[in-house]
C-alpha cells in the first residue's frame, strides 16, 4: 500500500497531504486536511461521529441538532459555510463507499460506531478531480482500517434522558491471508423536549431515538492483492417531538473492494448496492400548541448501485491517476394525505464520470493538475478542472489551488415535500444542478510539538439550491426548493495543536462570509465558529475538556428568523482499570446552555446537559 504522507518537516511528525479515495488508495492534493486519529475519536464525547466532527472548523449539519435527536433529513453535511438544505454538499465515504442517502443525500450517522474507526479525515474544498457529485465542499472519509490480528471489545454506557448503549466487535484471523471482523451496537434514548418550556404545549413529547446497527466484513490477502467484502444494516426509529410525528428507517448495504499492485501501478475496483426505506408522519400544530392533527404519512423506498475503478502509477517525482465511476439511484415518495388523498413522485438518476490527474515534484515544489468530466443525467454534462501547487520548506508547506465542482439535485429535492410543525417545504421537479468555482491559498507549519494551519478561500456558487420562502402567515410558512441564483462564500480557517509531555491542546476557528448575490446571508451558516480541546493522557488516565462556540446564523433565506450564538462545554474521562477494562464518562453541554436550533415557527432547541457513564473492555 502506498504511503499516505509526502511532506515532513525534519524531526517532526508529517503533515497529511493525501486524501483517501478507498481504504487502499490515496490521491495527492494541495488541500487542507484534518485527521482525527483513534485517540482523538475516543477523546471527543458524543454518541455518533457527527458530534465528534463538530470540533473540525466549518463542519455543520443542516441544523444545529445532534443526530441523536434530529430527523435524518436534516443530517446533510456542510463545510466552509456553503450551507445545506438537508442534502449534503460534502461527500461522505466509509472505507471508500459513499454513505450519502441515495434519495436525499443526507447521512445516517447511526450506521457507524465511532469506536470502530481507525481515523476520520476531513478534506475541505474540491481540490482533487477524483470525486464528482456531492464533493463541492470537500470529502469526509471514515476509515475502519485493515484488520491485522485477533482482538475484540465490548462496552456499555448509560446516562440521563433514559440513555443506554451496548456495543461490541472483534476480529478473527485465518493465518496471514484472511480476516473476519464485525461490530454491532444498540442504542436507545428517551430524549429531550425540543420546544422550550415557555412555548411548550400538551402535544409536545421528548424527541428520542432507538437504533440497531451491525457490520460484518471479510478480508482476503494474497501477496500484492487484497479483497474485502462488507455488509452493514441499520434499523432506527425516532420520536420527533410531538404526539403524532415519528419517523423510521431501515437500510442495508453490500460493498466490495479489490486492490492489486502491478509493478509500479495500483489498480482498485469498488462496487456497492444500497437499499433504504424512510417512513415519516407529519402534523399541523394548533394555536398555543394545544392540539395537532395529522396531515400526511410518507413511505420513501430507494436504492442505489454504484461502481468505480481507479488506476495509479507512482514514481519518485511524479504520480498519475485515472479512473471512472457510475451511480444509479432510484426512489419514490409515496404520500398518504389526510383526510383523503395520495401523492407520489420520484424516478431514476444515472451519473457517469471519468477523471485523470497528476502531480510532479521540482525540488521542493509540487504541481498538481486534473480534469473530470461528468454526465449528471438529463443531458447535463460538467467539466471540472482542478490545479494547484505546494511548496515544502523546512518547517512550512505553502499551498494554493483552484477548482470547479457541481452537485446534482437529489430525488428528495426534486420530488418530496415535507412539513416541520407549521412550516411546509415544497419540492421542485425543475431544479437544475448547482455548481461551484473556488480558489484557496494556505500554509501548514510544524515545529517541535506545534502544528498549525491557515487557509483563505473563495467560492462562487451558481444556481445554488436552497429553500426559498414563498409566503408567511401566522398559521403557515411556505417554502420551496429553488435555484436561488448566485452566491459567494469566502473566509478564513485556522487550526493549531500543541503537545507538552502528557498534554495536548487544540484550537480551530472559521470565519465565513456566505451571502446570496442580493446580500442576504445563506441560511444555517454562522459568520464565525470555533472549538478548543485540552487533553491530558498519562498512565492509563485520559481527561479532556472542550469548548464549541458559534455566532448567530439565520434559519431562512430572508434572514427573518435569527438563531442566536452559543457556546457549549463538554468533558470526557477514560480510566484504565486493568485487564483490558476501562471506565468511561462524558458530559455534553455541561453548563446546560440553550442552543436554538430552528423555528417551525415555534423555536426549537438543541440538547440540554447530557451525561453518560459506562465500562469498556478490549482485548488487543
Amino acid at each position: 500500500m502506498p504511503t499516505a504522507w509526502c511532506w515532513q518537516s525534519p524531526a517532526n511528525e508529517p503533515v497529511r497531504t493525501t486524501v483517501t479515495v478507498t481504504e487502499s488508495l490515496e490521491a495527492e492534493t494541495p488541500a487542507a486536511i484534518t485527521e482525527l486519529g483513534r485517540k482523538e475519536v475516543e477523546t471527543l464525547p458524543g454518541v455518533n461521529a457527527d458530534d465528534r466532527l463538530r470540533m473540525v472548523p466549518g463542519f455543520s449539519l443542516f441544523r444545529r441538532s445532534s443526530s441523536v435527536a434530529a430527523n435524518p433529513t436534516t443530517q446533510g453535511v456542510s463545510l466552509r459555510g456553503l450551507g445545506s438544505t438537508g442534502a449534503s454538499r460534502t461527500l461522505v465515504l466509509w472505507d471508500g463507499v459513499p454513505v450519502n442517502s441515495p434519495f436525499g443525500g443526507w447521512i445516517y450517522w447511526t450506521r457507524i460506531a465511532p469506536e470502530s474507526l481507525e481515523r476520520m479525515e476531513v478534506s475541505r474544498g474540491a481540490s482533487t478531480s477524483v470525486f464528482g457529485d456531492k464533493a463541492m465542499g470537500g470529502t469526509i472519509n471514515l476509515v475502519t482500517g485493515q484488520p491485522a490480528r485477533r482482538g475484540g471489545w465490548l462496552g456499555y454506557e448509560g446516562g440521563d434522558a433514559d440513555t443506554h448503549q451496548v456495543e461490541g466487535g472483534g476480529t478473527l484471523t485465518a493465518g496471514a491471508r484472511a480476516a473476519f471482523s464485525g461490530h454491532a451496537r444498540a442504542f436507545t434514548a428517551g430524549g429531550y423536549y425540543i420546544v422550550p418550556a415557555e412555548a411548550r404545549g400538551p402535544i409536545d413529547t421528548p424527541a428520542g431515538v432507538r437504533f440497531t446497527a451491525a457490520t460484518a466484513r471479510a478480508d482476503v490477502f494474497n501477496g500484492r492483492s487484497r479483497l474485502f467484502v462488507r455488509a452493514d444494516m441499520l434499523a432506527e426509529e425516532r420520536a420527533n417531538g410531538t404526539s403524532l410525528t415519528r419517523n423510521s428507517t431501515g437500510l442495508g448495504t453490500v460493498a466490495g473492494n479489490y486492490w492489486r499492485e502491478l509493478g509500479g501501478s495500483t489498480v482498485n475496483l469498488l462496487a456497492f448496492h444500497t437499499r433504504e426505506e424512510y417512513r415519516a408522519a407529519f402534523s399541523a400544530i394548533g394555536a398555543g400548541r394545544q392540539t395537532e392533527r395529522p396531515t400526511s404519512r410518507q413511505s420513501v423506498p430507494s436504492e442505489a448501485t454504484g461502481a468505480a475503478g481507479h488506476w495509479r502509477r507512482r514514481a519518485a517525482r511524479w504520480n498519475v491517476q485515472a479512473g471512472g465511476d457510475y451511480l444509479r439511484s432510484e426512489g419514490y415518495s409515496n404520500e398518504t394525505l389526510y383526510p383523503a388523498g395520495f401523492r407520489t413522485g420520484g424516478g431514476v438518476q444515472r451519473q457517469y464520470g471519468l477523471y485523470g490527474q497528476g502531480d510532479a515534484s521540482f525540488g521542493p515544489l509540487r504541481l498538481f493538475g486534473g480534469l473530470r468530466g461528468q454526465d449528471a443525467g438529463g443531458g447535463r454534462a460538467f467539466w471540472m478542472p482542478s490545479g494547484g501547487a505546494a511548496l515544502g520548506l523546512e518547517r512550512w508547506r505553502l499551498r494554493a489551488s483552484a477548482y470547479r465542482a457541481f452537485r446534482a439535485p437529489t430525488l428528495n429535492e426534486l420530488f418530496r415535500q415535507f412539513r416541520a410543525g407549521n412550516a411546509v417545504t415544497l419540492a421542485n421537479a425543475a431544479l437544475r444542478p448547482e455548481s461551484l468555482t473556488g480558489a484557496e491559498i494556505g500554509a501548514d507549519h510544524v515545529a517541535g510539538g506545534l502544528r498549525a494551519s491557515v487557509t483563505a478561500y473563495y467560492s462562487r456558487m451558481d444556481d445554488l439550491i436552497t429553500n426559498v420562502t414563498r409566503s408567511i402567515t401566522p398559521a403557515l410558512i411556505t417554502r420551496q426548493r429553488d435555484n436561488a441564483g448566485q452566491a459567494t462564500a469566502r473566509g478564513l480557517e485556522a487550526s493549531a495543536a500543541r503537545r507538552w509531555a502528557a498534554w495536548t491542546v487544540q484550537a480551530s476557528w472559521l470565519l465565513a462570509d456566505s451571502r446570496f448575490a442580493a446580500g442576504e446571508r445563506i441560511p444555517q451558516v454562522a459568520r464565525q465558529q470555533g472549538s478548543a480541546l485540552a487533553t491530558w493522557n498519562q498512565r492509563g488516565s485520559l481527561v479532556s475538556a472542550g469548548l464549541r462556540a458559534s455566532t448567530l446564523q439565520f434559519e431562512d433565506d430572508r434572514n427573518l428568523y435569527v438563531l442566536p450564538g452559543y457556546a457549549v462545554l463538554h468533558f470526557s474521562l477514560r480510566q484504565a482499570l486493568g485487564q483490558g477494562l476501562a471506565a468511561v464518562f462524558a458530559v455534553e453541554n455541561a453548563l446546560d446552555r440553550r442552543v436554538v436550533a430552528g423555528y417551525s415557527p415555534t423555536p426549537q432547541v438543541g440538547a440540554p446537559r447530557l451525561w453518560r457513564a459506562g465500562l469498556r473492555w478490549s482485548r488487543p
